[in-house]
């Protein structure tokens, strides 16, 4: 069997079903694609341009970070000082920091200075194994910046070795210049900023800000009314801080992925089993923020929601640049399983990205999208902290 590559003498995680464990495991890729994966007992003879002796590592997909604000200006840095003064989220927000802070920096700033400031926070990740990242707009809220950060994020995907799934998150936050009116504000993303952007073909999906201090769910579902018009999927920040029925809400418009839902309850919970929708759980932002109050992980388990997790990168609530600290505080503060966690950024995150079919999974068709450890056991990417075992990150086969 003619192949570019072979990776021999591995052992492969290939979570296919659970972690898919295969010992003394080859894969054969070809023109990208995986050609080939399982026990190397059982593998055809290959005709490979070049031969790779893993010498018993561990193989796994590429992992995905699946939920990311990482293209933006400036930081927050005076903002976690005033944070640990003892103030609130929501009272640096309504005080015109926050998101709004954000926007400010981002508008000023030039898509080559976006690009070059978050191209190190990427590659930060990638050096922990990530090979798909998804990137959301939301710090420009008026149609010129969402779609300059847009265009920023589909420049970072053709100038890294790394696959970048963008989403249009313009119902974010309410920009100065609307005054407080926020049907005014959707209004915009509705009938400008969204079309744009979809013209453009700068979206892959859309996102919105469901919560006390964003939008409500009436406001929420025009957007997603929108969305459904321009045949984009969409996603949700449901329950992080009250429980709105945003979950019910994604779930009613068949969201890719509801996200936080620190605060969601069973109802919602069981609307998102039905729907299929992923959890997306974000131990950074509650890490960050210093939250109480965890996802309601049992229920998720209970109902069989699939369970996905995310660094959540942003400057504001989650300034985190590791997938694998990630798992290690999924872990800790949710008690979610190695397995969970591991599934959570491969086979979940795929499926929260609509990628499932494409990547996420060790599977023969699939992209040769695969992580290559120096480890004993998969346990050490959850348990280990500030260490970094990547031996070797494969992109599209190369």
């Amino acid at each position: 069997m003619k192949c570019d590559r072979v990776w021999r003498d591995a052992r492969l995680a290939t979570m296919a079903s659970g972690l898919g464990v295969v010992e003394k495991g080859v894969i054969a890729s070809k023109d990208g694609r995986i050609l080939y994966v399982g026990a190397e007992a059982d593998a055809p003879s290959f005709d490979a341009a070049e031969t790779i002796d893993c010498e018993g590592r561990w193989i796994s997909p590429g992992l995905i970070d699946c939920h990311t604000h990482i293209v933006y200006g400036g930081n927050r840095a005076h903002e976690f000082e005033l944070r640990l003064a003892g103030a609130t989220y929501d009272e640096i927000s309504r005080a015109g920091g926050g998101i709004v802070s954000t926007m400010r920096a981002t508008r000023r700033e030039s898509e080559d200075q976006l690009l070059a400031s978050a191209r190190k926070r990427i590659e930060t990740l990638m050096r922990d194994g990530v090979t798909t990242l998804e990137i959301k707009s939301g710090y420009g809220l008026d149609t010129e910046s969402e779609t300059k950060s847009l265009r920023v994020a589909r420049r970072l995907g053709e100038v890294l070795p790394l696959t970048v799934v963008t989403t249009f998150l313009g119902a974010h936050a309410l920009p100065p210049e609307a005054k407080g009116d926020k049907d005014a504000y959707i209004a915009d993303v509705c009938d400008r900023q969204m079309p744009a952007v979809a013209e453009a073909g700068l979206a892959d999906a859309v996102d919105a800000f469901c919560e006390s201090i964003a939008f409500s769910p009436e406001q929420t579902a025009r957007v997603f009314e929108t969305a459904r018009r321009l045949d984009l999927p969409v996603k949700l920040h449901a329950e992080q801080l009250t429980t709105l029925g945003g979950a019910e809400l994604a779930a009613r418009f068949g969201a890719l992925s509801a996200d936080h839902l620190e605060h969601a309850d069973e109802k919602g919970v069981a609307a998102l089993a039905r729907a299929g929708t992923v959890a997306v759980l974000l131990p950074g932002a509650f890490y960050f923020l210093r939250e109480t109050q965890k996802p309601p992980v049992d229920l998720l388990r209970r109902h069989g929601v699939p369970i996905a997790i995310s660094s959540d990168s942003n400057p504001g609530t989650s300034p985190l640049t590791s997938l694998l600290l990630t798992m290690s505080m999924a872990a800790t503060f949710f008690r979610l399983t190695v397995d969970e966690c591991l599934l959570g950024v491969t086979r979940h995150a795929a499926k929260a990205l609509g990628r499932l079919a494409e990547v996420g999974t060790l599977e023969a068709g699939k992209s040769c999208d695969i992580a290559i450890w120096d480890i004993e056991r998969p346990a050490e990417l959850v348990y280990r902290i500030g260490f970094t075992p990547l031996h070797a990150r494969i992109w599209r086969g190369r």
